[in-house]
Protein backbone atom coordinates (compact mmCIF):
# COMPACT_ATOMS: atom_id res chain seq x y z
CA UNK A 1 0.00 0.00 0.00
CA UNK A 2 1.33 3.38 -1.21
CA UNK A 3 1.60 6.27 1.24
CA UNK A 4 -0.03 8.56 -0.25
CA UNK A 5 -3.44 7.06 -0.02
CA UNK A 6 -6.18 9.44 0.74
CA UNK A 7 -9.78 8.47 1.89
CA UNK A 8 -12.41 7.54 -0.68
CA UNK A 9 -14.99 10.04 -1.66
CA UNK A 10 -18.24 9.88 0.58
CA UNK A 11 -20.93 8.07 -1.97
CA UNK A 12 -23.53 10.55 -2.73
CA UNK A 13 -26.58 9.64 -4.64
CA UNK A 14 -24.98 11.39 -8.03
CA UNK A 15 -22.17 8.90 -7.66
CA UNK A 16 -23.94 5.99 -6.77
CA UNK A 17 -25.55 6.10 -10.11
CA UNK A 18 -22.62 6.79 -12.02
CA UNK A 19 -20.17 4.55 -12.73
CA UNK A 20 -17.55 6.40 -12.34
CA UNK A 21 -15.85 5.00 -9.78
CA UNK A 22 -14.04 2.00 -9.88
CA UNK A 23 -16.25 -1.15 -8.25
CA UNK A 24 -14.18 -4.00 -6.44
CA UNK A 25 -16.55 -7.15 -6.85
CA UNK A 26 -19.51 -4.72 -7.26
CA UNK A 27 -18.18 -2.62 -4.21
CA UNK A 28 -16.91 1.03 -3.77
CA UNK A 29 -13.79 1.67 -2.05
CA UNK A 30 -15.89 2.99 0.92
CA UNK A 31 -18.45 0.06 1.33
CA UNK A 32 -15.25 -2.11 1.25
CA UNK A 33 -13.30 -0.47 3.75
CA UNK A 34 -16.46 0.57 6.13
CA UNK A 35 -17.51 -3.11 6.14
CA UNK A 36 -13.55 -4.03 7.33
CA UNK A 37 -13.24 -0.71 9.93
CA UNK A 38 -16.44 -1.91 11.62
CA UNK A 39 -15.25 -5.35 11.81
CA UNK A 40 -12.64 -3.94 13.74
CA UNK A 41 -14.92 -3.50 16.55
CA UNK A 42 -15.53 -7.20 17.62
CA UNK A 43 -12.41 -8.44 19.97
CA UNK A 44 -12.79 -12.26 18.83
CA UNK A 45 -12.19 -10.16 14.90
CA UNK A 46 -9.00 -8.47 15.91
CA UNK A 47 -7.84 -12.06 17.98
CA UNK A 48 -8.15 -13.92 14.21
CA UNK A 49 -6.22 -11.32 12.85
CA UNK A 50 -3.61 -11.57 14.85
CA UNK A 51 -4.13 -15.29 15.10
CA UNK A 52 -3.45 -15.23 11.46
CA UNK A 53 -0.44 -12.93 12.01
CA UNK A 54 -1.76 -9.87 9.94
CA UNK A 55 -0.43 -7.85 12.35
CA UNK A 56 2.86 -9.24 11.69
CA UNK A 57 3.06 -7.70 8.04
CA UNK A 58 4.05 -3.70 7.86
CA UNK A 59 1.58 -3.34 4.89
CA UNK A 60 -1.27 -4.00 7.32
CA UNK A 61 0.14 -1.68 9.43
CA UNK A 62 0.31 1.07 7.46
CA UNK A 63 -3.59 0.53 5.65
CA UNK A 64 -4.58 0.49 9.65
CA UNK A 65 -2.82 3.49 9.97
CA UNK A 66 -4.25 4.76 6.70
CA UNK A 67 -7.59 4.07 8.26
CA UNK A 68 -7.42 6.12 10.98
CA UNK A 69 -9.09 8.57 8.80
CA UNK A 70 -12.54 7.17 10.06
CA UNK A 71 -12.29 9.03 12.63
CA UNK A 72 -13.30 12.31 11.12
CA UNK A 73 -16.58 14.10 10.99
CA UNK A 74 -17.20 13.52 7.25
CA UNK A 75 -16.59 9.67 8.14
CA UNK A 76 -17.51 8.73 11.60
CA UNK A 77 -21.69 9.42 10.80
CA UNK A 78 -21.14 6.04 8.45
CA UNK A 79 -19.99 3.89 11.33
CA UNK A 80 -22.84 1.73 13.18
CA UNK A 81 -20.95 1.40 16.38
CA UNK A 82 -18.34 4.17 16.01
CA UNK A 83 -16.72 3.98 19.81
CA UNK A 84 -15.58 0.31 19.76
CA UNK A 85 -14.47 0.41 16.32
CA UNK A 86 -12.80 3.89 16.65
CA UNK A 87 -11.08 2.65 20.07
CA UNK A 88 -10.10 -0.63 18.86
CA UNK A 89 -8.40 1.40 15.77
CA UNK A 90 -6.62 3.35 17.82
CA UNK A 91 -5.77 0.53 19.86
CA UNK A 92 -4.27 -1.35 17.26
CA UNK A 93 -1.83 1.38 16.49
CA UNK A 94 0.16 0.20 19.50
CA UNK A 95 2.35 -2.57 18.82
CA UNK A 96 1.70 -4.32 22.47
CA UNK A 97 -1.52 -4.46 21.57
CA UNK A 98 -1.56 -6.39 18.02
CA UNK A 99 0.70 -8.76 20.73
CA UNK A 100 -1.62 -8.89 23.54
CA UNK A 101 -5.24 -9.14 21.29
CA UNK A 102 -3.99 -12.79 21.18
CA UNK A 103 -4.13 -13.59 24.69
CA UNK A 104 -8.01 -15.23 25.56
CA UNK A 105 -8.05 -13.20 28.48
CA UNK A 106 -7.73 -9.60 26.81
CA UNK A 107 -10.30 -10.81 24.43
CA UNK A 108 -13.03 -11.91 26.97
CA UNK A 109 -11.95 -8.80 29.10
CA UNK A 110 -12.96 -6.71 25.91
CA UNK A 111 -15.58 -8.90 25.07
CA UNK A 112 -17.14 -8.29 28.79
CA UNK A 113 -16.60 -4.68 28.84
CA UNK A 114 -18.54 -3.90 25.75
CA UNK A 115 -21.33 -5.86 26.77
CA UNK A 116 -21.38 -3.43 29.88
CA UNK A 117 -21.18 -0.84 27.73
CA UNK A 118 -23.70 -1.60 26.00
CA UNK A 119 -26.03 -2.53 28.54
CA UNK A 120 -25.75 1.42 29.93
CA UNK A 121 -26.99 2.79 26.95
CA UNK A 122 -26.12 5.23 24.24
CA UNK A 123 -24.78 8.41 26.04
CA UNK A 124 -23.80 7.08 29.33
CA UNK A 125 -20.14 7.48 30.17
CA UNK A 126 -19.47 5.62 33.53
CA UNK A 127 -16.32 3.91 34.47
CA UNK A 128 -18.44 0.77 35.66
Amino acid sequence: MSGNQTPPNIPTLKTCSEIAEPKYGGFTRFEIELEFVQALASPLYLNHLASQKYFENPDFIAYLAYLQYWAHPLYIKYLIYPGPTLKNLELLQQDRFRVDILSPEIVKMMVEEGIKKGAQGPGTNRAN
